[in-house]
C-alpha cells in the first residue's frame, strides 16, 4: 500500500486513519486503552528476512497489510483473532497476529516500513473502539472484500460487522 493515493491526493493511510468509525446499528460500542506500537514484516519485528516461505504471513495466515483496513496484532486472549477495531490516527485495524511481545492490554499496528513507524506512530496509549470481536478466525478473502468496500464507500458494510 506504501506510496497509493486517495482521490484527494493523500496517502491511503492518511486518509483511513481520519475515517470515522462505522457503528454497527443497535449495538454499544466498547472503548477499550491499550498500548499501541508499530511493526513490520522486517527482520526487526518478525525474525524473518525477504525469501522467507512465511516473510510476510501473519499468524491467522493473511498477508500484513497497511490500507483502510490493515492488520494488527493483538493478544488473542484479550483481542482474539479477526476481532475489528478502530485506532485514532491510524483508522480500521483487524487482529491478524500474535506477538511475542504483545500480551495483555497491548496492539502492534503494521506499518510497511520501520521509518514509517518511528515517523507516524512509535508508542502510544490509545482508546481503541471495538467494533466487532472476532471468532479466533481471519481469511484473505474477507480482509480482501472489505478493503475493497472501504474504497468505495469509505464504510465497513452493515453485513461484513454480522458475518
Amino acid at each position: 500500500m506504501c506510496g497509493a493515493e486517495v482521490a484527494d491526493g493523500r496517502p491511503a493511510a492518511s486518509a483511513a486513519a481520519e475515517a470515522a468509525p462505522v457503528i454497527p446499528d443497535g449495538k454499544e460500542i466498547a472503548t477499550i486503552e491499550v498500548i499501541a506500537t508499530g511493526y513490520t514484516a522486517g527482520v526487526e519485528s518478525t525474525g524473518k528476512r525477504p525469501g522467507h516461505p512465511q516473510y510476510g504471513i501473519t499468524y491467522s495466515g493473511v498477508k500484513v497489510k497497511r490500507g483502510r483496513l490493515s492488520t494488527i496484532a493483538a493478544d488473542p486472549k484479550v483481542f482474539p483473532i479477526g476481532t475489528l477495531l478502530y485506532i485514532p490516527d491510524y483508522g480500521y485495524g483487524v487482529v491478524a497476529d500474535t506477538g511475542s511481545a504483545i500480551k495483555g492490554k497491548r496492539i502492534d499496528l503494521y506499518f510497511d516500513t520501520i521509518k514509517q513507524v518511528y515517523e507516524q506512530w512509535g508508542k502510544r496509549k490509545v482508546e481503541v473502539k471495538v467494533i466487532k470481536r472476532g471468532n479466533g478466525k481471519l481469511s484473505q478473502a474477507w480482509l480482501n472484500s472489505v478493503n475493497e468496500a472501504l474504497a468505495a464507500s469509505r464504510s465497513i458494510p452493515q453485513s461484513y460487522l454480522e458475518s
